[in-house]
């Protein structure tokens, strides 16, 4: 999953709903960064956690 997360990318928390959406800051290795919208920035560790990624149209008003 590492290799498929990139930078700007959307992703969600499966485990943690209330983080909101998520926008890949970084991603090294099998630590990415992600800005939360409730949770602010938190790295993930993918080995632990897989990301989802959000695939949305988002409301441009």
């Amino acid at each position: 999953m590492a290799a498929l997360l990139e930078p700007g990318m959307l992703v969600r928390h499966p485990a943690r709903p209330d983080w909101g959406l998520g926008q890949v800051q970084s991603s090294i290795g099998n630590r990415v960064t992600v800005n939360f919208e409730h949770a602010g920035k938190v790295v993930i560790d993918l080995s632990q956690v897989e990301l989802t990624p959000d695939f949305s149209p988002r409301n441009s008003h």
